[in-house]
């Protein structure tokens, strides 16, 4: 069965393009969150793709959630061994594994405390309603849930 895809907002495209050159010179963006550029091959063409993302933190691991179903970015992760974080002049190589969806629950109630913004951009489009740790924690195997490994 094929992953379903909801469309993000028309302004999103535009509004991550300025967000990634904010943050490849480093300018802070939100005082909760810690938003970084993810870059890794694109799944059919290998070259660089790019987005922003927000890392966040359980357990002393690093994870990142995917906000819509069937994003292009998700398809890349998976099709990649490894992928670059970076936030002004700092770039990291990871490797992004993807979990199942026991693992991912407990990562997934984190997310609206964690990620306010994301969860308001989820609340807009309509994958959630309230945007609570039961409705996110509920959504385990529809939202993809990386966690995110240094490469060393």
């Amino acid at each position: 069965m094929p992953e379903e895809r909801i469309r993000p907002p028309r302004w999103l495209k535009p509004l991550n393009k300025v967000l990634m050159v904010l943050l490849r010179l480093g300018v802070p963006i939100s005082r909760v969150e810690a938003p970084v550029v993810l870059t890794v091959p694109g799944r059919t063409s290998g070259k660089p793709r790019s987005t922003p993302i927000t890392p966040m933190h359980v357990d002393d691991k690093r994870y990142v959630v995917n906000s819509y179903p069937g994003a292009d970015w998700v398809s890349n992760v998976r099709a990649a061994d490894q992928a670059t974080l970076t936030h002004g002049r700092r770039s990291e190589r990871v490797r992004m594994t993807e979990l199942p969806p026991d693992a991912a629950r407990p990562v997934l109630r984190e997310f609206p405390a964690q990620v306010p913004t994301g969860v308001d951009l989820m609340k807009r489009v309509g994958v959630l309603s309230e945007g609570t740790p039961d409705e996110l924690q509920g959504l385990a195997g529809r939202l993809p849930v990386f966690r995110i490994d240094p490469i060393t």
